[in-house]
C-alpha cells in the first residue's frame, strides 16, 4: 500500500507566497516522478510542476518563475515553493507519485486527496 498526503494548503493575499509539502509512504521500491497537479472550480485538472527521479524539471508556463519544485534527499518527498501568488492560482492542489512497489512490478500513478489553496484579498 501506497499513501501519498499533501499539507500546506490555506489562504493567502495576492503576491503572498505558500509551501506546499507531499509525502509518499508504504511499500515503494522506486518512485519514477512526483509532481502537482492542480484544478480550479470548472476547469480541467492541469499539471503545474513535476520532478523525475533523475531530476529533470517540468514547470507549466504560467507558473514559471514564480513555482518551485524540489524534493529531499530521500525522494519520497516534494515540495512546491509558490511566490507572487495570484488568484488565477486558487484551486485544489493534487500531488501524485509514480511508483513501482516491487523489482519487476508495474508502476501505478498514486494520488494525494488534494489540498485547497485560496489567493484572495
Amino acid at each position: 500500500q501506497v499513501q501519498v498526503v499533501e499539507s500546506g494548503g490555506g489562504l493567502v493575499q495576492p503576491g503572498g507566497s505558500l509551501r506546499l509539502s507531499c509525502a509518499a509512504s508504504g511499500s515503494i521500491f522506486s518512485i519514477s516522478i512526483m509532481g502537482w497537479y492542480r484544478q480550479a472550480p470548472g476547469k480541467q485538472r492541469e499539471l503545474v510542476a513535476s520532478m523525475t527521479d533523475g531530476g529533470t524539471i517540468t514547470y507549466t508556463d504560467s507558473v514559471k518563475g514564480r513555482f518551485t519544485i524540489s524534493r529531499d534527499n530521500a525522494r519520497t518527498t516534494l515540495y512546491l515553493q509558490m511566490n507572487s501568488l495570484n488568484t488565477e492560482d486558487t484551486a485544489v492542489y493534487y500531488c501524485y507519485a509514480r511508483v513501482r512497489v516491487m523489482l519487476g512490478f508495474p508502476q501505478n500513478d498514486y494520488w494525494g486527496q488534494g489540498t485547497q489553496v485560496t489567493v484572495s484579498s
